[in-house]
């Protein structure tokens, strides 16, 4: 009876997961437009939030760099788009992406706290007003533009993107990399003294993260006609992804789905009923989730 009750929990996430990833594959067929490209949207906030959680959530690192991962896959975008097949193009954002993060990590990974913070969201903006003053000055024109394709592989793209990061996130989580990641976070000088190359292993973990981040930004480019810095590396791709994982919960990987899914749905409601007031909701409602469930989602379906 046991060995049956172990084997149960075990297939029922898997076999829930395959029905929910079935549902999400079928929904274009019988759908409008308007809400597949709701969904894109929705996909894209979560590929942002677990990327974010799968070098964020263990280490405890908070990162403020998505939008700079974000918004050079869209940039790669719109300069590779017209010369390149659109899957090299997606892979080339991902690749500068994790480039980019490689030299983060190289950089920054030594700092912690709120340094570690400030560094990543500062590089964030440091890239998007270096492009604003090259193309202002340099090129004489602001933004580029975007070549388009049309919205239903828009959102089977993103679908793809979406499954090989939880994949990913699912195979490290369970591997021995996910356990001294989370050594890392528990007490990072312990884990050092125990023969972890704690430098190294962020760096890469944070490189991953950063390459799923720079592919959503290089298929999510092709759905604006006109991109340029202040869309591409908006700060709101930096702070979301942190707020809906908080908002979900960090300690399983649900949790930053589950809270992206609520949060990207509930923004859409907000800036359609209140355009002008959402972001006062958005922070009235992080509070609160902060103060009565400071485990989020996850914590509150744990305690039922």
């Amino acid at each position: 009876m046991d060995r049956v009750r172990v084997t149960w929990k075990r297939l029922l996430p898997l076999g829930l997961t395959l029905f929910i990833l079935l549902v999400f594959a079928t929904i274009p067929l019988y759908v409008r437009p308007y809400l597949v490209i709701l969904l894109t949207t929705v996909l894209m906030y979560i590929t942002l939030t677990l990327s974010w959680a799968i070098f964020s959530g263990p280490t405890r690192y908070i990162s403020l760099a998505s939008s700079a991962f974000f918004g050079l896959g869209v940039y790669v975008s719109a300069v590779l788009g017209q010369a390149l097949p659109l899957p090299v193009v997606i892979a080339f954002g991902g690749l500068v992406s994790f480039i980019l993060a490689l030299f983060m990590g190289l950089l920054t990974l030594r700092l912690r706290g709120m340094y570690f913070i400030i560094f990543t969201f500062g590089v964030s903006e440091l890239i998007r007003h270096f492009l604003l003053w090259w193309e202002t000055n340099m090129k004489g024109t602001v933004g580029r533009l975007v070549v388009s394709i049309d919205q239903t592989t828009v959102y089977y793209i993103m679908l793809a993107i979406f499954v090989v990061a939880l994949a990913t996130a699912h195979l490290l989580r369970r591997s021995k990399f996910g356990l001294a990641l989370r050594s890392i976070g528990e007490y990072e000088e312990a884990a050092l003294h125990i023969g972890i190359n704690v430098t190294n292993l962020k760096t890469i973990t944070f490189a991953i993260s950063a390459f799923f981040m720079g592919a959503a930004g290089a298929i999510m480019a092709t759905r604006w006609t006109y991109i340029d810095p202040s869309i591409a590396f908006n700060p709101l791709f930096s702070f979301m992804p942190v707020l809906m994982a908080i908002f979900g919960g960090i300690g399983q990987l649900y949790g930053p789905i589950l809270g992206a899914t609520i949060f990207a749905l509930l923004e859409e409601v907000l800036i359609t009923e209140f355009p002008y007031y959402y972001m006062l909701l958005f922070g009235i409602i992080l509070i609160a989730v902060i103060l009565f469930l400071p485990s989020g989602l996850v914590g509150l379906i744990k305690r039922r």
